[in-house]
């Protein structure tokens, strides 16, 4: 399956493309979107635009954006916020289901501990992604929720796999036998 992760921004919105094999990773691309323009809806178009070209060129079955942590500046949150929008609108407009991740659970599942600095994080991406080139720190923690993304896919998996099996032996137990 091939996931997606973004890291919502106005300034920089990273993004990550990896490809999940059950517990194997494989890196496909990174990169950042650096919004253009000086009025707030230049900036959110040119984000706009450029993650949709990111979805046409890699086309993503699974896409994973990181929530928004409120900070002390409500305006700054609320611009991020819509950026955040943009990290959201874009995959689901070409059908894919969005799945959304807590910072905190993003570093648990990646680096171990959910209080993971910056550099734990780019650590663990190119340790998880061996010989990756990630463009930025926000490449790299957009690739660390694809990462997360990619976890919890495949174990949602196989617990549906697991009760699946379960579940037809189950059903061969039960069943009437013929006369």
């Amino acid at each position: 399956m091939r996931v997606i992760g973004v890291d919502p921004g106005l300034r920089r919105t990273g993004w990550g493309v990896i490809e999940t094999d059950g517990v194997r990773l494989s890196h496909v691309a990174n990169g950042v979107c650096a919004s253009e323009g000086t009025e707030l809806a230049a900036r959110l178009a040119s984000l706009y635009r450029q993650l949709t070209e990111v979805m046409e060129a890699y086309k993503p079955a699974a896409a994973a954006v990181e929530n928004t942590f409120v900070n002390k500046d409500a305006a700054g949150t609320l611009k991020l916020g819509q950026a955040r929008g943009i990290a959201l609108l874009v995959p689901a407009l070409r059908g894919l289901e969005v799945a959304e991740y807590a910072p905190n659970a993003v570093k648990k599942a990646v680096v171990g501990v959910g209080h993971a600095d910056k550099a734990q994080i780019d650590h663990m991406v190119k340790v998880l992604l061996p010989g990756v080139k990630v463009a930025n720190a926000d490449a790299a923690d957009a690739l660390a929720i694809a990462i997360c993304h990619g976890y919890q896919a495949g174990s949602r998996s196989r617990l549906a796999s697991a009760l699946a099996k379960q579940a037809s032996k189950g059903a061969s137990r039960t069943a009437p036998r013929g006369r």
